[in-house]
C-alpha cells in the first residue's frame, strides 16, 4: 500500500504507546471506521476523556491517517499478512496490529460496497438527433416566420433507471451558441489531455 508522508506520520503517531494509549487507539480506530460508514451520522466526540492528554490535533491527523489506511486496504484488498506487514512497517505492535485487523474485517464488507458505489459513469450523451421546424404562426395569430429547432440528446447510464432522453426546443441562435459551446469545451478537454 502506498500512502502519503502525512498518513505514514499519522500512523507513525497513533503506534506509539505514549502519545495514544491502548483506549485512545481504539476510539481513534472506530471514530476511522464510524467516518466510513454511510449509516452513521454521530461521531465519537473529541471531549471524550480518553482524549485529555492528546492536542486536538493529532487526534485529527491520526484519523485521518487511520482513515485513509483504511481506504487503501480495501481498494487494494489487502489479506491479514499484507496488513500486518504494513502496520508493523508503521511501528504497530501486535496488540495494535490484531485490534486494526478484527475492526476492518468487521467493517470490510459495507466499505467495499461503497467504494464501488464511488466512481459510476454518470449518464453521458450517445447520440443527438434533430429536426427542424418553421414556426409560421404563434397562438396569438400573429405570423412569425422563423426556424425552430428539435434537439434530442439520447442519454446512456450504467443505471437503466437514470436513463432518461433529453429533448428540448431552440432558436437558431440559440442552437449555434450550444454547438459554440460544445466546441469549446472538446478543445479544452484536447488541451487538457495533452498535457
Amino acid at each position: 500500500m502506498e500512502l502519503s508522508e502525512d498518513s505514514l506520520r499519522g500512523l507513525h503517531r497513533l503506534a506509539d504507546p505514549a502519545q495514544f494509549s491502548l483506549k485512545a487507539f481504539g476510539a481513534v480506530l472506530r471514530a476511522a471506521f464510524q467516518s466510513l460508514s454511510p449509516d452513521q451520522a454521530a461521531h465519537p466526540a473529541l471531549d471524550d476523556p480518553v482524549f485529555q492528554p492528546i492536542p486536538p490535533c493529532h487526534i485529527k491527523s491520526c484519523q485521518a491517517a487511520a482513515t485513509t489506511c483504511i481506504l487503501e486496504a480495501v481498494r487494494n484488498n489487502v489479506d491479514r499478512a499484507a496488513l500486518s506487514s504494513f502496520l508493523e512497517d508503521c511501528r504497530f505492535d501486535r496488540e495494535r496490529t490484531e485490534h486494526f485487523w478484527t475492526e476492518y474485517q468487521k467493517h470490510r464488507e459495507t466499505l467495499e460496497i461503497l467504494l464501488e458505489n464511488i466512481g459510476r459513469a454518470p449518464p453521458h450523451v450517445s447520440d443527438v438527433s434533430w429536426r427542424l421546424a418553421y414556426e409560421i404562426k404563434t397562438n396569438q395569430l400573429y405570423k412569425t416566420y422563423r426556424p425552430s429547432y428539435l434537439v434530442k440528446f439520447n442519454v446512456e447510464s450504467p443505471d437503466t433507471s437514470q436513463a432518461q432522453d433529453i429533448s428540448f426546443n431552440c432558436s437558431m441562435e440559440q442552437l449555434q451558441d450550444l454547438v459554440g459551446k460544445l466546441k469549446d469545451a472538446a478543445k479544452a478537454l484536447e488541451r487538457t489531455s495533452q498535457m
